[in-house]
């Protein structure tokens, strides 16, 4: 024992923070209520097409077809009553009222239904324009005329009207550069308020997705975050045994994530950088700064009552604590800041913010770790007889139990993990990657029923955009685009398409009373531009907008499909490229829509994810080897790294979890976590080393080190409550982090510590 007189060595961090507590509490409190005061400059960015690179030629052509076409990310509002023909007088009416209402919202460019769809007819060899539908209220007689009109149009019907014809489908196009989720709000406002009451209502669109989706996410997760934390104090509480202290480790948890918060808020404010939004990537990283927090404030906690429990008063047991824990800390905390900071070489521009934002975060709750939290338990008088103190808690003792086993086994130990890895490498080869977004939900779901029975019954909720540079007016032009439309139309997914070539085939017809041989494009350059003149002459010259530009050089072939999946995806495009090379006339042809995005997505996941990954082992094993000048020691703290990734991802692959723009950032929290885990036990190992400590000691290094491990993971296991989330990626990454949790941990306890054994024997370490 050591009495309360003596004296201890203190080292200047620990007498700086205990002799000034209070500016040590009060200092970050009030830099922690700066920084997190830039929250309310956080943008939420729902918009998927900024993840992709500005030179990405699907992206230079989905921002010159906005540009040209305006926005083609539309909402679709369907409404109706199954088995009940919609073509009729109350909801024919219904439908010109929610018409009117939707085109006054200020973030609608432009809306489409059949009430406000013009009519083509031919009137003494001239074309005429007229609306379909002129009048809220309609006869019988007008009622059967328009749906006569759009059943003889099949480029009408497949937009505009269900498959049994039971429901209308209203096709809204955001202003340019909309928030989706205001114009969510706004257009479910509009329909719920006047359709709701007599009409089953269907939403749907990538619009419509996009614009629900981050916020559905982030409320999700928001609840299950507070029972994950609950959780977590549950198990902290239990073991730790003292709740002040527990509280202590959760003001560390809070205060670094309202900085990270504050800062994403600041950055965005002065620089206006797009790359600083809160996506639906940036969904993660509570999560992953919570593990790391957690560990942090858990390590100096376990310690400080280790140092109380050998005889120290208060004063010596924190300073004890300082001196031990300061340097595995601040390396652990410099090693995971590097590896965040290596996703500034991803291809996904966002992963920029994120890993600069939970840098800092990082860096803070290492901050606090060693001056808000000593000098906040400096402040307690602490009983010595307290069980927290004078007795081992229960996952103590069994650590130590463990440590007799692995410490005397070592090669049996690693030949055990070797197998369990390589079985986890065989299950890589059957990863798959979806990004669809729509996948995000389980069937069954309102959500999903809504973006099913737009599938199934309606055009579809994905798109395909094909834009045609050349010369519309020249009929070889034509029956290109006519050919792209039927090459599109082989997959059975595909419900519609339009085009110009169906607007000059429609006018052709009409013009020629409606006789079945002329459905056909003119073989006459001449009488194409005849055509198109009549129309612009007798008709409204934006309704050809959406499918040729002014100067009918450049036009637009739209495609709308139900939901694929991503491998369908991938050889849908391919199959649209292969008759892109087969074009003759057309100058250039490129191709994009949500559906090419996620086929990028995929890429860049895939990409990001590699390299992301790559880069992060490789600062961690450089800054390692540095620290403890050896290569040796930097390859052993990424080893319990890398087979827990390895391991997680081959789970993935043999229980058919899909990699995602969520999933993929798996790793990250693999990487946080588990650097933590190994740097300690190398720090602590090389400690008792140079202290010339016999062998035998190797297992008290176990305990001393294996316990707040170990209780590190098991606390953050209870974001294991992510798998009740409503969001089936969500779920998965709540599923795998309890997997992941237990892999570092224990890839740390059996495969570093059995190698260490087996290189000291060895006299290699």
């Amino acid at each position: 024992m050591i009495a309360e007189g003596s004296k201890y060595q203190e080292s200047r961090i620990s007498k700086i923070v205990l002799d000034n507590p209070l500016k040590s509490i009060f200092i970050p409190i009030f830099l922690t209520f700066i920084i997190g005061s830039g929250l309310r400059f956080i943008i939420v960015d729902d918009n998927m097409m900024a993840m992709l690179p500005t030179k990405m030629e699907s992206r230079m052509t989905w921002d010159a077809v906005q540009n040209e076409f305006g926005s083609t990310e539309s909402i679709f509002v369907a409404f109706g009553n199954e088995g009940e023909n919609i073509f009729n007088k109350e909801a024919l009416s219904q439908l010109w009222d929610v018409t009117r209402k939707l085109e006054k919202i200020k973030e609608v460019e432009k809306v489409t239904s059949i009430s406000n769809i013009p009519k083509i007819f031919s009137n003494d060899g001239f074309l005429e324009i007229e609306d379909l539908q002129k009048n809220r209220e309609l006869s019988e007689h007008t009622i059967e005329d328009i749906a006569n009109y759009v059943n003889a149009n099949s480029a009408i019907k497949n937009r505009m009207v269900s498959k049994y014809e039971d429901y209308f489908n209203i096709i809204i196009q955001p202003s340019p550069n909309v928030p989706h989720d205001i114009l969510r709000h706004r257009v479910v406002q509009v329909g719920d308020s006047l359709l709701s009451r007599n009409y089953d209502i269907h939403y749907g669109g990538i619009a419509y997705i996009t614009g629900s989706v981050p916020t559905m996410i982030k409320k999700d997760i928001s609840t299950l975050i507070i029972i994950g934390l609950g959780l977590m104090c549950g198990v902290l509480v239990l073991n730790i045994r003292n709740i002040f202290s527990v509280f202590l480790i959760f003001s560390i948890i809070i205060q670094s994530l309202i900085v990270m918060a504050g800062v994403m808020g600041w950055i965005t404010y002065y620089t206006g950088s797009k790359y600083f939004y809160f996506t639906i990537i940036n969904s993660s990283m509570p999560i992953i700064l919570l593990t790391i927090a957690n560990s942090d404030g858990v390590h100096f906690v376990t310690r400080f009552f280790k140092e109380m429990r050998s005889g120290k008063v208060t004063r010596q047991a924190i300073s004890a604590s300082i001196d031990k824990l300061l340097m595995p800390i601040f390396l652990t905390s410099i090693t995971t800041i590097a590896a965040f900071l290596a996703l500034y070489f991803a291809p996904i521009n966002q992963l920029l913010g994120y890993g600069v934002c939970l840098s800092i975060g990082i860096l803070y709750a290492f901050i606090l770790s060693v001056t808000f939290l000593p000098a906040a338990i400096s402040f307690k008088k602490w009983n010595l007889e307290s069980i927290s103190i004078s007795k081992e808690s229960i996952l103590e003792k069994t650590i130590r139990n463990i440590g007799v086993v692995i410490i005397p086994n070592p090669l049996k130990i690693l030949k055990t993990g070797l197998i369990i890895i390589l079985f986890g490498f065989s299950g890589l080869m059957f990863v798959k990657v979806d990004v669809n977004i729509a996948n995000f939900f389980k069937k069954g779901t309102e959500f999903r029923k809504s973006i099913d029975f737009i599938d199934e019954q309606m055009a579809g909720t994905m798109d395909f955009r094909v834009r045609v540079e050349g010369d519309v007016k020249d009929p070889g032009v034509l029956y290109e685009i006519e050919q792209l439309q039927k090459a599109l139309k082989e997959n059975p997914s595909i419900n519609a398409t339009y085009s110009i070539a169906d607007a000059v085939k429609q006018m052709h017809f009409t013009l020629m009373d409606n006789n079945p041989e002329f459905n056909t494009i003119p073989k006459n350059g001449n009488k194409i531009s005849n055509l198109l003149a009549m129309y612009s002459m007798s008709g409204d010259g934006d309704d050809l907008d959406s499918v040729v530009d002014y100067n009918y050089n450049i036009s637009l072939i739209t495609a709308l499909s139900s939901m694929m999946s991503t491998d369908q995806i991938i050889s849908f495009v391919e199959h649209i490229h292969s008759h892109v090379n087969d074009l003759e006339i057309i100058d250039s042809v490129s191709v994009t829509g949500m559906g090419v995005v996620i086929r990028d997505l995929i890429y860049l996941v895939i990409e990001s994810s590699i390299i992301s990954l790559v880069a992060s082992l490789f600062c961690i094993c450089f800054i390692t080897s540095l620290f403890f000048k050896s290569i040796a020691w930097g390859i052993l703290s990424i080893i319990p790294l890398l087979s827990a990734i390895i391991i997680n991802f081959g789970l993935m692959g043999f229980s058919g979890i899909y990699l995602s723009h969520v999933t993929a950032l798996l790793s990250s929290v693999i990487i946080g976590v588990g650097v933590d885990f190994s740097i300690h036990y190398i720090y602590h190992f090389k400690a008792n080393r140079s202290k010339g400590k016999s062998d035998k000691n190797s297992t008290e290094i176990f305990n001393e080190v294996g316990y707040p491990i170990v209780l590190d993971s098991a606390s953050n296991m209870s974001f294991g409550a992510l798998i009740f989330s409503n969001f089936i990626p969500v779920q998965f990454v709540g599923g795998l982090m309890v997997f992941a949790m237990f892999a570092t941990s224990m890839g740390t306890l059996t495969l570093l510590a059995s190698l260490t054994e087996i290189l000291k024997k060895k006299q290699i370490l």
